[in-house]
């Protein structure tokens, strides 16, 4: 019966080291693309940097909210923008401090004209920057700026819930 206990404990602090330790990759511009277009679950994606105040305040809550959602597969994927001197360590080293338990990516680009259209045709650079896309019901919407917790929770309801459209008529 003890064994069964331990191997419970086990398991379970496995969980929790995992959830706060997480390697921190870098991807390309042409692989965050391919997250995106092949995902096919609600996505939130979230742009920021260690060096971000904003940034750092919104993650927790997003974090939190996004948990809400797991029943929808609801999905968070917090892009750092970080500097290349900043990577890994540094940027792994914050996200551990802070327990935050997420999927985290570096985005290995530097130039922000390069990959900000990609995102969004409209996104200055500024940070945050989110980005909610449901493939399922053709949702996409990107805000750039700091988001309170209420807003958030209304656009993740609104992502959730977006009624998938209805297939297009046949015409004979």
């Amino acid at each position: 019966m003890h064994k069964k206990y331990l191997a419970i404990l086990f398991f379970l602090l496995l969980i929790h080291t995992y959830g706060y330790c997480q390697e921190i990759r870098s991807v390309k511009l042409p692989e965050l693309e391919k997250i995106l277009t092949e995902n096919r679950h609600p996505l939130l994606l979230n742009f920021w940097a260690t060096w971000c105040v904003p940034c750092v305040e919104e993650i927790p809550y997003f974090i939190s909210q996004v948990n809400e959602y797991r029943k929808d597969s609801l999905q968070l994927l917090l892009v750092s923008l970080d500097s290349k001197d900043l990577f890994p360590e540094t940027i792994q080293t914050f996200i551990r401090k802070r327990k935050w338990a997420g999927t985290f990516i570096w985005l290995n680009e530097t130039n922000a004209d390069y990959f900000c259209p990609v995102i969004d045709r409209n996104w200055s650079g500024a940070i945050p920057a989110s980005l909610f896309l449901n493939p399922v019901s053709n949702y996409r919407y990107f805000h750039e700026g700091q988001l309170t917790p209420g807003r958030l929770q209304e656009l993740l309801k609104e992502m959730i819930s977006t009624e998938i459209p209805p297939p297009a008529e046949v015409r004979e």
